[in-house]
């Protein structure tokens, strides 16, 4: 009789452990999904902001304006534009822009600030925040 309850005990512990294992790799392996998705997103949002920065003229393009871009209701998505020309283009918004010093500086640059987070406690266990800066010659 001690010997059955004995094997019992044992058993159930490892049971136990084993469902234990497995909630936690499961856990681990959606926040690694989610991170390597924040990821590719933080990189197509950079691509985006070229793509907006060719298309508008000088300096028009400055970023989601602080309203971020949510894509799978969970994801959300901040793009911050900051350009640095030489004097000899007015056109600029001041606030936007800044002298470059550099006396090779063709034209000008776009510093593109992005940040995409992932705040949802039922989604992943901590947050996640990717951040990802970029400099793109004009």
């Amino acid at each position: 009789m001690i010997m059955a309850i004995l094997v019992i005990i044992i058993i159930s512990t490892i049971l136990t452990l084993a469902l234990s294992l497995t909630a936690q790799t499961s856990k681990s392996s959606v926040d690694l999904y989610v991170y390597e998705k924040a990821n590719l997103l933080a990189r197509a949002a950079g691509e985006y902001a070229r793509l907006r920065i060719g298309q508008e003229a000088f300096c028009g393009y400055v970023g989601t304006n602080g309203v971020p871009i949510v894509e799978d209701t969970y994801y959300t998505i901040t793009i911050d534009v900051n350009y640095a020309y030489d004097n000899s283009v007015a056109t600029c918004n001041a606030a936007l822009t800044h002298t470059a010093t550099a006396q090779d500086m063709r034209f000008g640059a776009a510093l593109i600030d992005i940040t995409v987070e992932v705040n949802d406690a039922s989604i992943t266990s901590e947050p996640i925040r990717i951040f990802r800066r970029k400099l793109v010659e004009l």
